[in-house]
């Protein structure tokens, strides 16, 4: 039996695993373990293995989880850049008071999603990654509501994370006041699917190859010009 020839190259994977040598400590001594569940740094965790393993399941889930949320943190980055901030949420990046290591590290928001739509394109597009991340992120967001305290951070510790995924709010300095938090958090898990998980599925399985055509082998695939050779005459 022939061994599978590696579809992702080992440069790749190793550059990665290296990045998330360096973040994972950082973050862990800088914002604590709660830092991991923000739903980015669940796929920048996922992905390593998704990287490594070559599963279009797991690159898939994580595709459908960020890909466009962090398309927004992208957009708001080059506005911010050029002057015309899209929702604000990459002031951080541009603080001369925030080191520039940290700011170096946090760019993983502009680049995962641009690995991610490779590793779909590469692996193929996994239906199933819908559901496998739909149940991992509504997990996080309980725990976040739960556990994480809420906006804003206590001056003693501004590292802190609060309000992660959004939980209390769409403001990191206050929590919402205009529901119940309750009913805020309920609209929110019904809202991730409905507004980013389904739209995001529906766009990958329209235009990423599927995993199925990316795991057929050549053998399989139909002969065309045979096909046309072998049909009978009149």
């Amino acid at each position: 039996m022939a061994l599978q020839t590696p579809r992702l190259p080992l440069w790749t994977k190793l550059t990665y695993t290296a990045f998330v040598a360096v973040l994972v400590p950082y973050y862990w001594q800088a914002y604590g373990p709660t830092n991991f569940l923000y739903f980015c740094d669940m796929a920048l965790l996922l992905t390593l293995v998704a990287l490594w393993i070559e599963s279009p399941l797991l690159a898939s889930a994580c595709a459908v989880g960020i890909l466009l949320p962090q398309a927004v943190w992208m957009l708001d980055f080059l506005g911010s850049w050029m002057g015309l901030p899209f929702t604000g949420m990459t002031a951080y990046m541009f603080q001369d008071s925030l080191p520039l290591f940290t700011r170096f590290l946090s760019f993983f928001h502009f680049w995962l999603p641009l690995v991610l739509i490779w590793l779909v394109w590469r692996l193929g597009y996994d239906r199933r990654g819908l559901w496998l991340w739909w149940p991992l992120a509504w997990a996080a967001m309980w725990l976040s509501y739960l556990y994480i305290p809420m906006p804003p951070a206590p001056a003693s510790n501004p590292g802190l994370p609060v309000n992660v995924n959004y939980v209390f709010g769409f403001n990191d300095s206050a929590a919402q006041t205009w529901l119940p938090a309750p009913v805020f958090f309920a609209l929110m898990l019904v809202a991730l699917p409905v507004v980013v998980l389904w739209p995001t599925h529906w766009l990958l399985k329209r235009f990423a190859p599927s995993a199925q055509e990316r795991r057929m082998p050549r053998s399989n695939l139909p002969d065309l010009d045979l096909a046309e050779t072998d049909r009978p005459t009149r």
